[in-house]
């Protein structure tokens, strides 16, 4: 019988470190030795970690020589502590190795390649007139480079007396420019010295007047193949197009079917997967090793759909809300497997 492979859960708080590996832990079905850790619990002179794990019934931490594989649920730019555990265990041992995507850097990517006509135009804050923007699209969204969960994503809206109506969270206006001319100075002293995407808006479909999303997760599975695990939807409160402040949430068939025939439901369904799979595919190849992605979309009222964002450390607590769901080991089971396979995979 093999010994059971030893993996690394790397988070970036030392109070995360149970909360995230109990629900790996709970799922393990594949008897790997898990531990969770930190980057400061990296003693590199020693090559050892100081890590949390499960004995018996009770949480322990101890020292532990470094894992055969590392799935990175620790949300940071900065990922020296990656790169130097992949110095010492092998870059295709460390998945997840960069999850803090900056958009800019992501919109390139997929811009040139056969996934170009899914992403709405997008251009950097500091390099384009606003004004020029706002008279060709008459919808644009300034977006954090690095944000996350739909912090600081101001919409600006053209109205056709020439008001712009700019909004936080809400499509009421929290700022009203009256004058076109003085739109530039405003949206410079919103976004201040923080990096800044500007992103055509599209008009998308709506369900009972309320915006919603497509969330898909997308894993690698036991074999080391993308696989789509679920696909959700987020359905924002009223009056409200940022669905990362969801009012409900149901699986993407059940509001589809409430939209569109049955084989249109089954046509987005399978373009879904097809596209989400593509995603992933093209922006590891770009961005080293990776196990998962949450790739948020909209259709627009063509039935297209458009790419709204990527998210590198996917939120699975969005998942509690989900009412009657019966696949939830799925998402918790996966990124365990994987590491699974990297590491018989590096025993040959």
């Amino acid at each position: 019988m093999r010994e059971c492979p030893l993996i690394g859960i790397l988070v970036t708080r030392k109070q995360s470190r149970k909360k995230v590996l109990k629900l790996y832990q709970h799922y393990n079905n594949k008897r790997c030795k898990l531990y969770s850790f930190t980057p400061t619990d990296i003693l590199w002179k020693e090559k050892r970690i100081i890590g949390l794990h499960l004995v018996g019934n009770k949480w322990k931490e101890s020292t532990f020589p470094f894992p055969m594989v590392v799935y990175n649920r620790c949300y940071n730019k900065k990922v020296e502590a990656i790169k130097s555990l992949e110095s010492t265990i092998g870059k295709s041992k460390c998945f997840n190795h960069i999850n803090h995507f900056n958009k800019w850097h992501l919109y390139n990517i997929l811009k040139n390649s056969n996934l170009d006509s899914n992403i709405p135009a997008t251009f950097l804050s500091n390099e384009v007139n606003i004004r020029e923007l706002l008279e060709k699209y008459r919808l644009l969204y300034c977006k954090p480079s690095y944000g996350h969960k739909g912090k600081g994503v101001y919409r600006l809206e053209l109205q056709k007396n020439g008001d712009i109506h700019i909004s936080l969270y809400s499509i009421l206006p929290a700022y009203i420019c009256r004058n076109i001319e003085e739109i530039q100075p405003v949206i410079d002293k919103l976004l201040g010295n923080s990096e800044y995407i500007i992103q055509r808006g599209i008009q998308l479909n709506k369900l009972n007047s309320q915006y919603f999303d497509i969330r898909v997760l997308v894993q690698k599975d036991i074999k080391g193949q993308w696989a789509v695990t679920n696909m959700v939807s987020r359905i924002a409160y009223d009056l409200y197009y940022n669905t990362s402040m969801y009012e409900t949430i149901y699986e993407a068939s059940e509001v589809l079917q409430k939209l569109y025939s049955l084989d249109e439901k089954n046509g987005i369904l399978e373009s879904l997967c097809e596209l989400s799979i593509e995603i992933a595919t093209t922006i590891e190849l770009q961005t080293g090793l990776l196990g998962e992605l949450g790739i948020d979309f909209g259709l627009d009222e063509e039935k297209k759909l458009w790419i709204i964002e990527i998210n590198g450390k996917p939120q699975k607590n969005i998942y509690q809300d989900l009412k009657g769901y019966r696949h939830k080991q799925l998402i918790y089971s996966r990124p365990v497997e994987y590491a699974y396979y990297l590491a018989q995979k590096s025993r040959g």
